[in-house]
């Protein structure tokens, strides 16, 4: 049985950068930022998940946390004059357990925009769970979201199934694949998503591979 790379670690240096950005003077202080850091995110994938919210990237200094969060529809994070991100970033110093008066560690929060959501693998992953949560069939949700992709202008796309798919009554795992999606290659830009639907019949677990090019390696 083989076993299979993460697609972002595997290009990790050459392609691709970390998303937790910052140095930690002993390791007490690095585990204690390390889960700090999984916890806001998984916070943030859970409270932005209507804005569309692809990835968060954390950036540490000496008495500064910048949070930048990539969604496809930022005005839903900013709100009206700015209300909904001043009500973010209070939620997050308190996530990090500071203080909003502290002059010793400030968080700031820059939103950016996916200018190409069609091609993200985790806004894709979660249409996905929300069809097969709500018993959409599963070939046809797979199917639109492969047409999509390449429309947008996806290299290629692969989506991987696994349980108890339509509620049957032994678990099995289905592939979909429209275009090419070169996982072995250093140079591909691929992004990766993965992520169970929670069905009426369990977890149904869920793969999405979207190759959006070749990039130069550094």
């Amino acid at each position: 049985m083989g076993q299979k790379v993460h697609p972002f670690g595997f290009r990790l240096g050459p392609l691709n950068t970390w998303k937790s950005r910052w140095f930690a003077s002993n390791p007490s202080l690095y585990k204690k930022q390390a889960i700090e850091d999984h916890s806001l995110r998984e916070y943030l994938h859970q409270r932005l998940r209507q804005a569309g919210l692809t990835q968060v990237i954390i950036e540490r200094s000496i008495n500064t946390v910048t949070v930048i969060v990539h969604v496809s529809r930022p005005g839903v994070v900013i709100g009206r004059g700015g209300a909904n991100l001043e009500q973010l970033k209070k939620d997050v110093i308190k996530k990090l357990n500071l203080k909003e008066d502290s002059k010793s560690t400030k968080v700031e929060i820059k939103v950016e925009e996916e200018k190409n959501p069609d091609i993200q693998a985790q806004l894709i992953l979660n249409r996905l769970m929300d069809q097969l949560e709500h018993r959409y069939p599963h070939r046809r949700a797979v199917s639109q979201a492969l047409e999509k992709a390449i429309a947008a202008g996806a290299k290629g796309i692969k989506i991987i199934l696994s349980g108890r798919i339509n509620g049957a009554e032994i678990g099995r795992t289905e592939k979909f694949t429209l275009g090419s999606v070169p996982t072995q290659t250093l140079r591909a830009d691929i992004d990766y998503a993965e992520k169970p639907a929670l069905t009426k019949s369990g977890y149904v677990g869920i793969k999405v591979y979207v190759y959006k090019g070749e990039k130069q390696t550094s």
